[in-house]
């Protein structure tokens, strides 16, 4: 049946609507190629489908991409093992930015933990079609998300939520060309710190020492497998002492770990607090008070002192990951120049 000429031309105009609208829906919107999903095969396991890359632009129009496959740096260690400090020196870094923590990564990873520990849990998951690639791709595009946004743009993106280090090889199953850095500090130091400054941690009890060196113990064993089952070429264990006493040495290895070129900047973070594409701090965390002093030796041998006779005398056996780690559980205080000689590095 032939159309009039009327509506031939009513549906011309249409289709050409049509065609109009879904080329500016691509081009403006969520649907635009960028934002749509690819197979990639690995070598390790079945074809992955991940969402391209997204894009943020900074106050200059200048575009950064981020996508899961983009060299993520990590810093994770136990609170108080300087990981403000790490990241406040990187972020002086014109080419790095990290922020603040951002406290909810962490949680959506043992959360996720949580449900797989479960077996009722995890059948259900199983039954609603949520696979491991699924819940994968889920929680690895909430956590980049959260990455970009939560701060200013810049070309190399960085996280620093300490705890993150305990799921160290999930967070790489995650994003395959991410890099951790693992902050190490003698365990008296952290401790004590945790203590003197109230920090709360879940399971330290602030009012023991003891207690607390058998938490931090814990805590570092775990995350020192994570690095260790991680790999070097992944994971760079950088101790607090060392960088302090040799900054610009440990920077330079850390920067070229990261692929990262150098940049003088990363010694002169207390430069650039609070300043455009420098270094922000949060009112909230207990270390920014800190971090607004340049590199400095005051903390190194605070602790001495402050712990309890016994747990002096028992600190061997309260706490071995110290020997594990290169440090004297008998010295106090320790010469921390002089310490750790066959473990620099790893």
């Amino acid at each position: 049946m032939r159309l009039p000429y009327r509506n031939k031309k009513v549906t011309l105009w249409v289709l050409f609507g049509i065609i109009v609208i879904t080329m500016f829906l691509f081009k403006f919107t969520e649907l635009r190629p960028t934002c749509l999903f690819k197979v990639e095969s690995t070598n390790d396991g079945p074809s992955q489908m991940f969402r391209l890359e997204k894009h943020v632009t900074d106050n200059n129009n200048r575009v950064y991409a981020y996508y899961r496959g983009m060299p993520l740096i990590f810093i994770g260690g136990v609170p108080r093992s300087g990981t403000t400090l790490m990241r406040a020196m990187l972020d002086a870094h014109p080419d790095v930015r990290c922020g603040q923590e951002t406290r909810v990564i962490p949680r959506i990873l043992q959360l996720r933990s949580h449900w797989l520990k479960s077996e009722k849990e995890s059948l259900r998951l199983q039954e609603a079609g949520i696979t491991k690639e699924v819940m994968n791709s889920a929680i690895a595009q909430f956590c980049l998300e959260i990455i970009a946004q939560h701060g200013e743009p810049a070309p190399r993106l960085c996280n620093k939520d300490p705890l993150t280090l305990k799921m160290g090889s999930y967070v790489i199953e995650l994003f395959p060309n991410a890099k951790f850095l693992f902050m190490v500090r003698d365990g008296r130091a952290t401790v004590h710190s945790i203590i003197s400054r109230k920090v709360t941690i879940t399971g330290f009890d602030l009012a023991s020492y003891r207690q607390c060196m058998e938490k931090w113990n814990h805590a570092i064993e775990l995350m020192h497998e994570q690095c260790r089952d991680i790999g070097k070429d992944r994971c760079m264990m950088v101790y607090y002492e060392q960088l302090v006493l040799h900054p610009e040495e440990w920077m330079r290895n850390i920067l070229k770990f990261l692929d990262v070129p150098w940049n003088e900047a990363v010694l002169h973070h207390e430069q650039f607090i609070n300043k455009p594409n420098g270094v922000p701090l949060s009112k909230v965390e207990r270390s920014s008070d800190q971090v607004i002093k340049p590199v400095n030796l005051e903390a190194l041998s605070k602790w001495v002192g402050h712990i309890p006779g016994d747990v002096v005398r028992d600190m061997a056996d309260i706490a071995p990951m110290l020997s594990v780690l290169g440090y004297d559980p008998y010295a106090n205080p320790p010469d921390y120049a002089k310490s750790q000689p066959n473990v620099m590095g790893k």
